[in-house]
């Protein structure tokens, strides 16, 4: 996937048609977001803004900023009747942007999405300069260990050696977790679709109930072996399901 840079963004744009605009979470990159590019990239334009989480300014770092950020992103490449589709901290902006944007979004998709509940990095913040520790967090994130490859073990580890990078995960990640949507969230009104990992340790599966209820439009549906990132480890089954999903709702 090529990387554009433009208006002081950087971003995946691929395909044409309607639009899907993918969010990461904390750790996430936008390799994250390779089996739904693929597939969906066919059929619809499928947007990928990399989020500045290790860039924005530490004293603003967290939610408020990166949804400004999305807006800002939005209006400067000129996109409406928006999907968006949000893992972990992706979904939480996308759950706020929804709220603040209702006109301009058709569709929310959440996969693992704070904004409820959720157990950052299991349960603890990141410990710098100890790979072990990087490695069993990572590891923690998936259902098959496997999945937390060298690569990615590494590109988090080389992420929290940075005191900067640190600082702001620390503070974007308590913010998430000051942000507890419960009585904003049944205000939303666009067909919601819920994507779970059924072995979800960072959001488990009773969050998803939670969304499930408190939202009123909703589809919940539940992946088994798989935890936080159904994207990444079952990405078939996930496509297969936000596939009907939007064939539905997009008639």
């Amino acid at each position: 996937m090529q990387i554009k840079e433009d208006k002081g963004f950087s971003y995946i744009d691929e395909g044409e048609g309607e639009v899907l605009l993918l969010l990461h979470g904390l750790f996430g990159a936008l390799s994250n977001w390779d089996g739904v590019v693929t597939k969906f990239s066919q059929k619809y334009r499928v947007i990928i803004p990399l989020l500045p989480i290790y860039t924005m300014p530490v004293k603003t770092a967290g939610l408020d900023a990166l949804n400004k950020f999305t807006e800002e992103f939005v209006e400067a490449m000129g996109l409406t009747k928006l999907n968006i589709i949000g893992n972990s901290l992706g979904g939480h902006v996308g759950l706020i942007f929804t709220l603040a944007n209702p006109d301009k979004v058709n569709t929310l998709i959440l996969t693992g999405s704070s904004g409820l509940f959720e157990n950052a990095m299991g349960g603890s913040f990141p410990r710098r300069g100890s790979y072990d520790y990087i490695q069993e967090r990572v590891a923690y994130t998936f259902y098959d260990p496997k999945t937390a490859t060298k690569e990615l073990v590494d590109e988090v580890f080389e992420t929290t050696k940075s005191i900067p990078k640190a600082l702001r995960i620390v503070a974007i990640a308590k913010s998430a977790q000051r942000n507890n949507m419960a009585d904003d969230i049944p205000n939303i009104k666009v067909p919601t679709l819920l994507i779970w990992g059924l072995n979800d340790t960072i959001t488990p599966p009773y969050v998803a109930h939670e969304f499930d209820r408190l939202i009123p439009n909703t589809t919940l549906r539940f992946i088994d072996k798989c935890c936080h990132a159904p994207m990444m480890e079952r990405p078939e089954e996930f496509n297969v399901i936000l596939e009907e999903f939007l064939e539905k709702e997009l008639v």
